[in-house]
């Protein structure tokens, strides 16, 4: 009986220790490149917003771009059912891009329910167009306040340290690739890459075809040369054949 006990006793701690490491899962919000984020040049952004609540859902976020490090290019794509509104801030130091001095920069992007939400167990996408991004860093910091209906604020502004455990609430990261030689992702360069390789298989396919009838040609002639010296053969039997069937 008491051993009974203990192994009942056992087996519920073993339990709550596996329900204490899985524990919830929290997701929180975060930006992602789709593709490259390459030093230098432009990138398309996803900031995925997951709803954490089971009795409200989010009707708003607003994303601070970083302002050490200001973009001259930012643009967020329509999402159904939200409204983007971006706030822009005049530079202290004008930026310089393909010739042109930038006075302002984007410094907020502010994302308000106009129809949508996103409801408990459901997440929302927000891409955003960003450029040219800086060269002179690894990542970039895009602090963000998550509003639900139940007017809750999670401030999402917390600066993950190197080393450190991550923080309860922390700001979205971007981390951001070396530079490409041409600033745009080497799109161009992987282009005319392609089009070498292309020539270079189309050129490899006109030899093997022309090897092919070459060596189609020659065994044909061999062919026709046996076909007449077999028929000569055939010729010289039928002829001795029948000087002996005359003698």
């Amino acid at each position: 009986m008491h051993k009974i006990s203990r192994l009942a006793v056992a087996g519920g701690v073993a339990a709550s220790s596996v329900l204490l490491l899985c524990g919830p899962a929290v997701a929180h919000v975060s930006v992602q490149p789709q593709g490259e984020a390459a030093k230098g040049g432009y990138a398309t952004v996803n900031f995925k917003v997951p709803n954490e609540r089971d009795n409200a859902s989010t009707v708003k976020l607003e994303v601070t771009v970083p302002a050490d490090h200001p973009l001259s290019s930012v643009m967020p794509q329509p999402v159904p059912g939200w409204k983007a509104e971006v706030t822009k801030t005049r530079l202290a130091k004008p930026l310089s891009v393909h010739g042109k001095q930038i006075t302002e920069a984007v410094s907020k992007i502010t994302w308000t329910a106009a129809g949508g939400k996103i409801g408990p167990g459901e997440f929302q996408q927000f891409p955003v167009s960003l450029g040219q991004l800086p060269e002179n860093t690894d990542e970039l910091v895009f602090k963000a306040l998550q509003t639900y209906d139940n007017k809750e604020v999670v401030r999402w502004i917390e600066e993950p340290q190197k080393g450190a455990a991550e923080p309860d609430h922390p700001a979205p990261v971007l981390a951001l690739s070396a530079a490409t030689g041409d600033h745009h992702g080497g799109a161009g360069d992987k282009s005319a890459a392609d089009g070498k390789n292309a020539a270079h298989t189309a050129d490899h396919a006109d030899g093997g075809t022309e090897a092919a009838a070459s060596t189609t040609d020659t065994a044909a002639r061999v062919l026709a040369v046996v076909g007449i010296l077999v028929g000569a053969a055939g010729v010289a039997f039928g002829v001795l054949a029948g000087r002996r069937r005359a003698a």
